[in-house]
């Protein structure tokens, strides 16, 4: 397209410049393999046996480390890929981000947690990453026993068997003495020094809401939201998917996963910014274009020497055709002469001999009568003068000789067999002479009617013109109305919710129930549809689109662009940017807009084609949290619970407004732009007026789980919360002791 030109027009028009190409295009990459981690036998040297290794057993993450240790010293996703080489004999096992080393690996890659939720389903791949584990950190396991304390963290509500099964393994498997259990939370909780607050953790799988009163969690009142950052990966997939059905490449789970952390924030008004995020002015901003990969076609260019042998190769092709096609119409031609030549000699001697030869010669050539003969050479005295003017160039009508029917003012009781037989042909003939003569006439009347239609159009014009440019104006409109409506009504027949496409399903219900209620027996009750002409507008009443009516069977297009062509001509103020094609172009389309972003779309490039355009989406999926019914989740939005437990169900307790001063974030779901200050904002408008609001973030709100875990295990007042493989022996799995965080259940 000619961008100078479309530029230069919409500028002076007031429209939409297209923008110069993005700055930046995103990409987008698999997880990457983190090369092989060696064996860290430092820390355990370092370590005694009161030392304890804390893992933080998150959904999307497994990290570990010792207590000691500032951070974890190494974090893995949750997956396991076991698989046996046929050739080489060997069994493989890969655990966390070394499953991205190998192809085959990948493919057997198998999660510890059932898809979106901190529910453990595979205890096979849970014993693989803690090999992993203990032997990546150096644990001398040469007497059965990693020797060392345990403390891991856990979701709210873990189910009991999940925890009895995860202790089973502890003590059974690695001789663990001692296992503590804590909610990863609450443990980033004590770690920010938290005592009195309301712990707002949006994670990997969930959302959850824990108040703490005096450093002791009300788990009673906690609440789960069953939303985070595996669910808003799920949810821009869907999203994507609706806006690119045909889009050639494929978005992975951790793609999305990386898409949602790198591109979204939170709206600080999200209705208001919605309604303007697709507004030209900005746009290419907000529009974050993703680059996939792509393979361009090879396209060659040929040189200006190159083109003009190639132009020079195609004119003499046209050369030798054309003289290929004028050889064949002269050996046509003379083809034609001869047989024309041969049947005027058969007419001369038919003509010369008696009547029972003559019939004799006719029916040789398959000639009924000396009538078909003298139509013969006719029709090919007139191809023949034809083909000839043709080659000289000279294509001026000849009159056709007026048809004569003699035998049809002879009575029938003059004729015998064969003459009948003629006189009917002739009958027919003159009927057929007859209809065309009045079909050329119609045709004529017509033209003349269109002209004089267009002379008093022409003086009409230029007596009002004022006038003539109003109903001009007037049609115009009345045609967009038209071609809107039909758009429309496409449109709603394509939704099978639609009010027009319910009219058109009852329509056919209806005409289903017409039938006949008892069986057709053979010739009886037939079929009388379409006796009457009415019968059939019932398929203008069920059809769809341009053929509902007569009315949109019209060319609408054809007759818009000839008012408008007449509008250019003589309306000043009607200009080419005031036609529908101009209005109708892509700077000011707001699906163009949603799908391109503000720059053009050449459906032949494949590096355009494999791009996605995030805009709208950066700031839908994290709105989610705060207004779950986007989604379509039949859940209170994360404020509205917030205020729940603040106002109803810690109504009573007298430390209420010392939780009101501490909100605190934790979890990699909270991390969107914006997510502090809108929570902060919202909780305002409905807390009352005088009461002090404090909203923080964690320190770091991934890794403090960790850390707090590490930072609980060193202190003197933990020790009571293990459980000893003795009690666990004595007292079974189900055994449990609380702490004072309130987070740990053994």
């Amino acid at each position: 397209m000619g961008h100078s030109t479309t530029n230069e027009n919409l500028s002076s028009s007031g429209g939409n410049s297209p923008k110069p190409p993005p700055a930046k295009l995103w990409s987008v990459n698999d997880p990457p393999f983190e090369g092989f981690r060696l064996i860290d036998t430092e820390g355990y040297q370092r370590s005694s046996p009161n030392t304890a290794i804390v893992i933080d057993n998150g959904s999307s993450a497994v990290r570990a480390g010792w207590s000691f240790d500032e951070k974890p010293r190494f974090s893995i996703p949750p997956l396991m890929a076991r698989y046996r080489d046929r050739k080489l004999n060997r069994t493989f096992t890969f655990v966390g981000s070394d499953v991205y080393a190998d192809g085959t690996a990948r493919g057997q890659s198998k999660n510890i947690y059932e898809p979106g939720s901190n529910i453990v389903n595979n205890w096979d791949v849970v014993e693989g990453v803690l090999d992993y584990v203990f032997i990546k950190l150096g644990v001398d396991g040469a007497n059965g026993s990693i020797g060392r304390p345990v403390v891991m963290t856990e979701p709210v509500a873990n189910l009991g068997y999940t925890r009895k099964t995860m202790s089973e393994i502890l003590f059974e498997c690695y001789g663990a003495p001692s296992v503590a259990y804590g909610i990863d939370s609450l443990f980033s909780y004590n770690y920010n020094g938290g005592k009195h607050g309301l712990v707002v953790s949006s994670s990997y799988a969930a959302t959850h809401l824990i108040p703490v009163v005096g450093s002791k969690a009300l788990l009673s009142q906690a609440t789960r939201l069953n939303w985070g950052r595996f669910q808003s990966a799920e949810y821009l997939l869907k999203l994507l998917k609706l806006k690119y059905p045909t889009f050639p490449g494929k978005i992975s789970d951790p793609q999305a996963e990386d898409l949602v952390r790198e591109h979204c924030y939170v709206s600080q008004n999200y209705e208001q910014e919605l309604c303007r995020y697709l507004d030209w002015t900005g746009l290419e901003e907000r529009d974050h274009v993703i680059q996939f990969p792509f393979t361009e076609q090879i396209v060659i260019q040929k040189t200006e020497e190159e083109l003009t042998r190639a132009a020079e190769k195609r004119k003499e092709s046209g050369r030798r055709l054309q003289e290929q096609a004028a050889k064949m119409r002269l050996e046509k031609l003379i083809r034609k002469e001869q047989e024309l030549v041969y049947y005027k000699d058969l007419q001369q001697r038919v003509q010369a001999t008696t009547k029972k030869e003559g019939k004799r010669l006719l029916e040789s050539d398959d000639f009924d009568d000396e009538s078909q003969l003298e139509k013969k050479i006719r029709e090919m005295e007139k191809s023949i003068r034809k083909a000839r003017n043709k080659d000289v160039g000279d294509m001026e009508n000849e009159e056709e000789d007026e048809p004569t029917f003699p035998l049809l003012e002879v009575p029938d009781d003059q004729l015998d067999e064969e003459g009948l037989k003629q006189k009917r042909q002739q009958r027919l003939m003159k009927s057929n002479h007859e209809a065309r003569a009045r079909a050329k006439a119609e045709k004529e009347r017509e033209k003349a009617r269109l002209a004089e239609e267009e002379q008093l159009d022409n003086e009409r014009r230029e007596k009002d013109l004022e006038g003539w440019l109003e109903e001009r104006r007037l049609a115009r409109q009345t045609i967009i109305q038209k071609i809107k409506d039909r758009e429309r009504l496409k449109a709603e027949l394509g939704n099978r919710k639609s009010l027009a496409n319910q009219m058109r399903m009852k329509s056919i219900a209806n005409l289903a129930s017409d039938n006949p209620t008892k069986k057709r027996r053979r010739g009886g009750d037939e079929d009388t549809f379409g006796a009457d002409d009415a019968d059939w507008g019932v398929y203008r009443t069920i059809a769809t689109g341009e053929q509902s009516d007569d009315e949109e069977e019209e060319d609408l297009n054809g007759s818009l662009k000839t008012i408008e062509a007449q509008l250019l001509k003589h309306d000043p103020n009607f200009t080419e940017q005031s036609t529908r094609e101009a209005q109708s172009d892509w700077t000011k389309s707001m699906i163009h807009a949603f799908l391109r972003g503000p720059w053009p779309f050449d459906p032949e490039s494949q590096r355009e084609m494999h791009q996605i355009h995030l805009n709208v989406e950066r700031i839908r999926v994290p709105e989610v949290v705060f207004q779950p019914s986007i989604a379509g989740l039949d859940q209170a939005g994360l404020v509205e619970i917030a205020a729940g437990i603040l106002t109803e169900r810690l109504v009573d307790s007298p430390l209420r407004n010392d939780v009101l001063k501490d909100i605190f974030l934790t979890g990699g779901n909270t991390l969107f732009e914006g997510f502090e200050d809108r929570l902060r904002k919202e909780l305002r408008a409905v807390l009352p007026a005088d009461a002090t609001l404090r909203v923080r973030k964690a320190k770091d709100s991934i890794l403090d789980a960790w850390r707090g875990a590490a930072k609980w295990s060193n202190q003197a007042d933990s020790k009571h919360a293990f459980v000893t493989r003795a009690e666990f022996h004595e007292k079974g799995g189900d055994y449990l002791k609380e702490h004072n965080l309130g987070n740990a259940y053994l």
